[in-house]
């Protein structure tokens, strides 16, 4: 005779994931549970809740890498576990990470001899990279102000109004007055001749932006370069120049080397870039690097010795991963000046088969520039209708992730579409998100008509005139739309 047992709460063997009371109970969100659950059963649950992120690779508002070859990802597991401050225990990865930023510092074209080591160091990101560059501007220009006994409790910055917000945070959290220059319309960076006319002897630097977040464009960093070093001669000021190049740095020493942005440039003291973006490494690492030991003052670096040893740090955060570090230096010796260059000529190219193809719809404006970082922004001829808003959510129904939105003062009455164009997108993807925006304009030049027959507005623009202005109308269309879309959400569930 077979007998058959029913199982208990305490006896999960004979059950499948599924199969267990884990997947019908609800779990603490905002608070820790009371009893432990198995480690196959936390896994399922958040891979589960996970499924509902969008997709990396189709993710194309962000610049920071979502693909590394499997070798380099074993290389980052195998680290996961290091502590890169703890620098006398892990000796091989503060060498890795000193070789890292001599490699970028000489790439960067710093005016270091032979055997000579370059100043820099690695941090979690361009946003740190900034605030220490920054720092080191500020204190350097107090030291000089209270040796000529002059008032030094008004520092300011200039940047162009389409710098990242990270300049933003770093003026307000370390009390420095931003100076903007306001972009305006067919010119979406700074303007260097504006920039030098904003500058005076409170300025601890200028920030100039190798790739602009909004669309991919250089500024002009030598024809900044050459303005300030006429304005300091004739003021007998010292203002310096800071390269935001965390988009662009990877991408133009191999696609445009002879492009004057860099240490080059006499006025150019510090350089940051983000390693995470097209470094090719996974998020959590950028770098800063200084012309010469004398542009980082020393009284910024702490000492620290109970970890071993006598230690050197300058950063904002103690503890941090080294995985980061260790798939950088992957990355620089894996690919080489050639392997980068490919890549980079390969974004390029499938930046120009996007734009094309959107060209050819004959309904957008490009705004980005063939020189940049590549990344293809564009805007809507006619607003009539509809907006880049609209199309950016219809976009989501194919599984691309498309931002929109406004650009910064003055000119924040344009509103664009952004792409960027990362190593892992091809030109089939390419090719497929061009058919798509395509479909998604089709079916926009549907929804007029249906929206009219829904509110009634059959005939409209005969019978309010006189009552309505043509941005009334618009407004209604608009608001149509959405109730269009909200009703079809509802129709069809999941959009």
């Amino acid at each position: 005779m077979v007998l058959a047992r029913t199982a208990t709460n305490s006896d999960e063997s004979v059950c499948t994931m599924f199969g267990s009371r884990y997947v019908r109970t609800t779990l603490p969100k905002y608070e820790i549970g009371e009893n432990s659950i198995p480690k196959d059963a936390a896994f399922q649950i958040i891979k589960d809740e996970l499924m509902l992120d969008g997709n990396p690779r189709l993710n194309l508002a962000s610049f920071v890498t979502t693909w590394m070859e499997p070798e380099c990802n074993k290389l980052i597991m195998d680290s996961i576990n290091k502590n890169y401050v703890d620098m006398d225990e892990y000796p091989v990865t503060t060498e890795l990470q000193n070789r890292c930023v001599n490699i970028i510092a000489r790439l960067f074209n710093a005016p270091l001899e032979e055997h000579e080591t370059a100043v820099g160091v690695g941090t979690v990101g361009s946003s740190e990279a900034i605030m220490l560059a920054g720092l080191a501007f500020k204190r350097k220009w107090q030291n000089k102000r209270k040796a000529e006994g002059k008032p030094y409790d008004k520092p300011n910055i200039v940047t162009g109004a389409n710098v990242q917000v990270c300049w933003e945070k770093f003026a307000r959290y370390f009390e420095v007055e931003l100076k903007e220059v306001k972009l305006s319309e067919g010119y979406y960076v700074m303007d260097p001749d504006k920039a030098a006319e904003m500058v005076d002897e409170n300025t601890i630097c200028v920030a100039a932006i190798l790739g602009s977040t909004l669309n991919g464009e250089f500024e002009d960093v030598k024809r900044l370069n050459d303005l300030l070093v006429k304005k300091n001669e004739e003021t007998g000021w010292t203002t310096p120049i800071h390269v935001d190049a965390a988009s662009g740095g990877f991408i133009a020493p191999f696609i445009y080397p002879e492009l004057e942005w860099d240490f080059r440039l006499p006025l150019v003291k510090s350089i940051n870039v983000s390693g995470h973006k097209y470094g090719l490494v996974y998020a959590g690492i950028g770098w800063v690097v200084w012309r010469a030991q004398e542009d980082l003052p020393e009284e910024l670096i702490f000492h620290i010795n109970y970890l071993g040893s006598d230690q050197p740090t300058f950063t904002l955060n103690f503890s941090k991963g080294s995985s980061q570090i260790i798939a950088q230096y992957y990355q620089l010796i894996r690919l080489g000046f050639e392997g980068y260059k490919n890549v980079m000529e390969n974004c390029i190219d499938n930046m120009m088969v996007l734009k094309e193809g959107i060209e050819k719809t004959e309904r957008f404006n490009i705004v980005s520039k063939d020189q940049g970082v590549p990344v293809v922004a564009f805007s809507l001829k006619d607003h009539s209708f509809h907006n880049e808003f609209e199309i950016s959510e219809m976009l989501r129904r194919f599984g691309w992730i498309v931002p929109a939105y406004t650009m910064p003062a003055d000119a924040q009455h344009i509103t664009v579409l952004r792409v960027v164009i990362r190593e892992d997108f091809s030109r089939t993807l390419a090719e497929r998100l061009v058919a798509d925006i395509s479909k998604v304009l089709h079916e926009l030049d549907t929804l007029p008509s249906k929206i009219s027959k829904k509110m009634g507005l059959e005939g409209v623009a005969d019978n309010v005139k006189g009552k309505k202005v043509e941005r009334e109308l618009l407004m209604d269309v608009i608001v149509g739309w959405r109730k269009f879309v909200k009703d079809r959400k509802k129709m069809n569930g999941v959009c």
